[in-house]
């Protein structure tokens, strides 16, 4: 008994926890989502039943979206506890082992959906915190100057502070969170109990009519109404942090309430006064709770923007395992929590990117436009590879398999599509971000591939070298020397360099390859395997999930304690070897040369071996070489 009370105390205590990480994002949606779907632009006039329309499709959406597709079918699917959209392309890729254009489609769309993330990345962070502060303009019209300066010092302030981890200050994100949204279910009820005549949204009917009755301005508002569950993929990205049981706790317990009911109160606050339609969340409080509420939806949108800066940052961590992206430097923020990782370089991106994108846009209802065609591409990408998991993995039956997945394609498609109408307006950033990831991505995958031939031509099997090497008695020093090969099996380069510069080998030998795999971690103790190639000559395959961190210097620590191998890591020497790579146009090569040229670039900037494989600085020794591709 008492240990199911502790399992239940600790789901609610990470439910708490995953409201500021997994729902700050949709949370944030009411603060400009009803006013936009409302805006002049669309021509939609503010009648009763247009506003009852409006927040039925609202209502719908988050049942539809959210609740169904969302909470109870896409988190079914869960690589070892893992989520997000390389959890499932991983998830997707084992079952269409063997099946080549299957692999091919599921592959593309999985680098397809990462970019789309990564775009989504840079407008989140400018629209949540932008809409907060031009609450100011609702208090007082002469603030509007202010909206703009405020928004990039706020901004500059949360990226300047990410080198310290969110470890510190994490315990105040679900308690916030949780303020922010009773704070949004209060107001909510309090408006509604003015004018109960929206609890009539409730009826898909209003909705449908909504939809249908408008001609081109009714498919042109499912762009604006796209804006209510952006964030829904942080639910399934954030699963593997949380677990699935909180996360449907904290959503069907606080934050679906919390979020149809306020949506609910700005329709009622609409209905009895149409002119609150330039902000609705504002007008809902009374004067006297303006400012209290601006201070509060800021931090709201921090925490928001916060979760997105570390969910980049977990992606990109991600995609550099499964070889789609360059080593990147990366550093642990905290020693007991192992997700909590900092990239300067992504971070410094992000900052620019998303102070050009406030500059640039100037507004909420600008950055709008600019919103939604990453968030309903990423969706749609998620439903295509939820299909294939659901009918080659897990045996569903093929019927309701397509009928399912063809009813929420035709949904998304009919979100993206209403989203790409946006793109002259400013939808053309987050697709041209994504286009730049994506490119990259696909570079540095086919680079690679186009360098591993190319070594592959040069190199020698292990054993049958060192043979050979070993017959002609070669001058053996004290010590030993660590060499890291790619390749299982196969001779360094590093070793060649050594004995043709320095002409001697050490006594002892050890080669290590270091494998990513296709699951989020490895078990402990399928971790290594060493093995014996000759006397005082060893061979060690260490692997690793794909969210995990190698560490060869722990790995040796750990052997030598278990006395499996002999070797101090503090006073070995590490050999390594740095390529320098030269584009040149080959009538075999897969790549143009403005890639090859690009890769190139990205080979050149891969952060240090020493520092990714966590190697005593102290002790490396590096071989240069250069390889044309």
């Amino acid at each position: 008994m008492k240990s199911k009370e502790k399992t239940r105390k600790g789901k609610w205590f990470l439910s708490l926890a995953a409201l500021g990480v997994v729902f700050g994002d949709i949370g944030t949606s009411p603060l400009y989502a009803v006013k936009l779907i409302f805006h002049s632009r669309l021509n939609i006039p503010l009648t009763e039943a247009n506003i009852l329309g409006g927040v039925s499709t609202i209502f719908w959406a988050l049942i539809l979206i959210v609740t169904i597709k969302y909470v109870t079918l896409i988190m079914r699917l869960d690589n070892r506890g893992e989520g997000g959209i390389m959890a499932l392309m991983t998830l997707a890729m084992d079952a269409t082992e063997g099946r080549k254009y299957l692999q091919w489609f599921v592959v593309t769309a999985g680098i397809l959906g990462a970019a789309l993330f990564f775009g989504d990345a840079i407008i989140t962070p400018a629209i949540s915190v932008l809409s907060a502060i031009e609450g100011l303009e609702v208090g007082n019209q002469t603030h509007q100057s202010l909206v703009v300066p405020i928004s990039i010092g706020v901004l500059i302030c949360l990226f300047s502070v990410q080198r310290y981890g969110t470890s510190t200050v994490g315990t105040l994100f679900g308690p916030i969170t949780a303020l922010w949204f009773l704070t949004l279910l209060v107001a909510g009820v309090s408006s509604i109990i003015n004018n109960p005549q929206i609890l009539h949204a409730i009826n898909p009917e209003h909705a449908l009519r909504f939809l249908t009755s408008h001609g081109f301005s009714s498919f042109l508002v499912l762009g604006a109404v796209l804006l209510v569950f952006t964030g829904a993929e942080a639910l399934y990205t954030d699963m593997g942090h949380f677990g699935r049981s909180p996360i449907r706790m904290a959503w069907l317990g606080l934050v679906f309430p919390a979020l149809f009911l306020n949506y609910m109160g700005q329709g009622a606050l609409l209905m009895s006064h149409p002119h609150a339609v330039d902000n609705p969340f504002y007008r809902m409080f009374p004067s006297w709770g303006l400012y209290p509420v601006i201070i509060l939806a800021t931090a709201a949108t921090v925490i928001a923007s916060q979760a997105c800066i570390t969910g980049s940052f977990s992606l990109a961590k991600q995609a550099m395992q499964l070889g789609l992206l360059p080593r990147l430097t990366l550093r642990h923020t905290s020693a007991h929590l192992e997700g909590q990782i900092f990239m300067p370089g992504v971070n410094r991106l992000l900052m620019f990117l998303v102070i050009g994108a406030v500059v640039g846009f100037g507004s909420s209802t600008n950055l709008a436009a600019a919103y939604g065609v990453s968030v309903s591409g990423a969706m749609l990408i998620s439903t295509c590879l939820a299909a294939v998991v659901y009918r080659i993995q897990l045996k569903c039956h093929l019927l309701l398999c397509l009928s399912v997945a063809a009813f929420f394609i035709c949904i998304d498609l009919a979100f993206f599509s209403s989203s790409l109408l946006k793109i002259s307006h400013g939808g053309w950033f987050p697709l041209g971000l994504g286009a730049i990831a994506c490119i990259s991505m696909f570079t540095w995958r086919d680079g690679r591939e186009a360098l591993a031939l190319q070594l592959q031509r040069q190199e020698f099997k292990l054993e049958p070298y060192l043979t050979a090497l070993l017959k002609k008695n070669p001058i053996r020093v004290p010590g030993t020397a660590v060499f890291l090969t790619s390749r299982q099996l196969s001779t360094p380069h590093a070793l060649i360099y050594n004995l043709k510069h320095n002409k001697v080998l050490h006594e002892n030998l050890l080669f290590i390859t270091v494998s990513f795999v296709n699951t989020p971690r490895v078990m402990p103790g399928n971790r290594y395997i060493l093995s014996e190639i000759r006397e005082n000559c060893h061979y060690l395959l260490l692997r690793y999930g794909y969210i995990e961190q190698p560490d060869i210097w722990k790995v040796l620590k750990r052997l030598r304690l278990k006395k499996e191998l002999d070797i101090d890591p503090n006073k070995a020497s590490y050999f390594l070897t740095r390529q320098t790579i030269t584009p040149t146009k080959q009538e075999d090569s897969r790549m143009f040369l403005w890639r090859e040229r690009l890769f190139a670039v990205m080979f050149r900037n891969v952060s240090s071996a020493v520092e990714y494989y966590r190697i005593p600085m102290s002790r490396v020794i590096v071989m240069g070489e250069k390889i044309r591709i």
